[in-house]
């Protein structure tokens, strides 16, 4: 199993890309279902079933609330970038990159092993 030592730097920026994300997910779910105003609808009874899929109408985002979301995507873009084009990557030996990255995608998880 390869080890990597990545710089304090890029770790950083993934860590700052994962806490960003999750933030993101959770401010997300407080979001009316459409970012433009929709009303709502009722499907046709599903064959077999007394299902019937909905959606309540929806009154769009708020000026407040599309600017925070681009906010949002603006960040991860930039952190999103920071992460995939840091010089390290270009020092990792060719077919071996994939690992790396999932490596670091999980380095905050990883207990520190090298305590004997």
């Amino acid at each position: 199993m390869a080890t990597y030592d990545f710089p304090q730097d890029l770790r950083d920026a993934q860590l700052a890309l994962h806490q960003t994300r999750a933030a993101y997910e959770e401010y997300a779910r407080a979001l009316p279902w459409s970012a433009e105003p929709l009303p709502g609808w009722e499907a046709e009874k599903q064959l077999h079933s007394g299902f019937r899929s909905s959606k309540p109408g929806s009154p769009g985002y708020t000026e407040e609330q599309h600017a925070e979301v681009a906010r949002f995507r603006a960040e991860l873009l930039e952190l999103s970038i920071t992460v995939s084009t840091h010089p390290f990557w270009e020092q990792v030996e060719q077919g071996k990159v994939v690992d790396a990255r999932m490596r670091l995608k999980h380095q905050h998880e990883a207990p520190d092993t090298e305590a004997a």
